[in-house]
């Protein structure tokens, strides 16, 4: 199996395929895997950086990252995915490890404020994020607003 390559890039930057392939995974995963109905395409992507890893011309795992005031006062990232056929290979953890790692390459020293389903809290947690108030409903999914303090 070939090599992940990993992009950052905003929206503009992105290509028709890109765009498309990321869009077609979100849909994948979000509507169609967790029978969510929900609008994804929710004007957001336009101001968001895409964090892409692709292997052999697929989409592997994406995220979308926001600069601190666009979706909170703090940094935040959502849209989190692995396809399908790259689950149980740590691939997740590494892309977490890589949105963090352009978080701070991006907006340097600031706080992370995340939106995670609330059967991930762990996941997050592994990652130094901590749980914030109290789990709420979104898109009929339990939800769990978690925070990543920015070093001292």
């Amino acid at each position: 199996m070939s090599e992940l390559t990993w992009a950052c890039r905003p929206f503009a930057e992105l290509s028709g395929a890109e765009l498309y392939e990321a869009l077609r995974l979100r849909c994948e995963v979000f509507v169609v895997e967790q029978r969510c109905l929900y609008l994804d395409v929710d004007g957001a992507d336009p101001q968001a950086l895409h964090l892409m890893a692709w292997q052999a011309g697929r989409l592997q795992a994406y995220a979308r990252l926001f600069a601190p005031g666009l979706k909170t006062a703090d940094v935040c990232f959502g849209r989190v995915l692995t396809a399908p056929a790259a689950r149980g290979t740590g691939l997740g953890h590494e892309l977490v490890r890589r949105i963090l790692t352009e978080c701070e390459r991006h907006w340097p020293g600031q706080s992370i404020t995340i939106f995670a389903q609330s059967h991930l809290q762990r996941y997050y947690g592994a990652h130094g994020f901590v749980p914030v108030g109290a789990e709420f409903m979104e898109d009929d999914i339990p939800h769990q607003e978690m925070q990543r303090k920015a070093a001292p």
